[in-house]
């Protein structure tokens, strides 16, 4: 496998803590060179594309976004043509939550459309879709790749105060398979993997923390909570060719939790 993604380039949004660092982490192990996003600490984000470069032996960097501008994405992609000869896959991992998504994130009479509904669809909808575009256009130019967005069980099972998150994690996941179906002539695979209650900061910053955390080791057959690691191997997997033949579907990535 690692002759196979040896030498690679991955863009990832969102790679200085939880899941988009364990990804950046499982595909820098393979030999993948990394360019990722972070939203304002520059210098633990510079650390961090250190840390990978020299212990991996990969070329890595960092770059800001503020993914609730998506104007910003065309600007992205131009610094990381400077910097990397090639871009064969894109994750749209960056996500947000505390005051961006006030009025988004509570019950369902307390949503605002026009406050956190609207940045919650654009941070994950608008992005998925901005950053596809531009990385598309280089994929074609190496002869295809794979994209893969970040996506939630919270948009089949219900969860307090996720209303405003779990509907657009329902959208990007149906524009994922609209991306597979139009991408796919120009050999770029599209997907996504939902993922069940992880032990990120994000899950962190719900108010019923550790009600959602006890709730989840109950439901899971596995008796325990959900990694980060979990989930970036199930994004790497599906960027390989072990994967050829996987677009357009979502891999729930949840130890059981859904079904029980």
């Amino acid at each position: 496998m690692m002759s196979e993604m040896k030498g690679k380039t991955v863009v990832i949004t969102g790679a200085t803590k939880g899941i988009g660092l364990a990804t950046a982490e499982k595909f820098a192990q393979n030999g993948v060179n990394i360019a990722f996003t972070y939203n304002s600490n520059k210098e633990a984000a510079d650390k961090i594309a250190e840390e990978l470069s020299s212990n991996y032996g990969i070329k890595a960097k960092a770059y800001p976004l503020d993914i609730l501008d998506t104007d910003q994405f065309k600007p992205l992609f131009e610094a990381i043509d400077e910097d990397f000869d090639r871009v064969d896959f894109f994750v749209s991992n960056a996500m947000i939550y505390g005051r961006s998504v006030v009025g988004g994130y509570g019950k369902f009479m307390k949503l605002r459309p026009k406050k956190g509904l609207t940045n919650i669809y654009t941070a994950t909808v608008g992005a998925f879709v901005a950053g596809s575009q531009e990385a598309a256009k280089r994929m074609e130019k190496v002869g295809g790749g794979a994209i893969v967005t970040l996506s939630s069980t919270g948009n089949l099972i219900y969860i307090e105060n996720y209303a405003g998150h779990g509907t657009n994690k329902a959208a990007v996941e149906a524009m994922a398979r609209y991306a597979a179906v139009e991408l796919g002539e120009m050999g770029i695979r599209v997907n996504a993997v939902s993922g069940g209650p992880i032990d990120t900061d994000a899950l962190k910053a719900f108010t019923n923390y550790e009600e959602v955390k006890a709730e989840t080791i109950k439901r899971s057959s596995l008796n325990r909570m959900g990694s980060p690691e979990d989930v970036a191997g199930s994004v790497y997997f599906l960027c390989t060719d072990e994967a050829s033949w996987i677009t357009g579907q979502t891999l729930v990535v949840d130890g059981g939790t859904t079904f029980r």
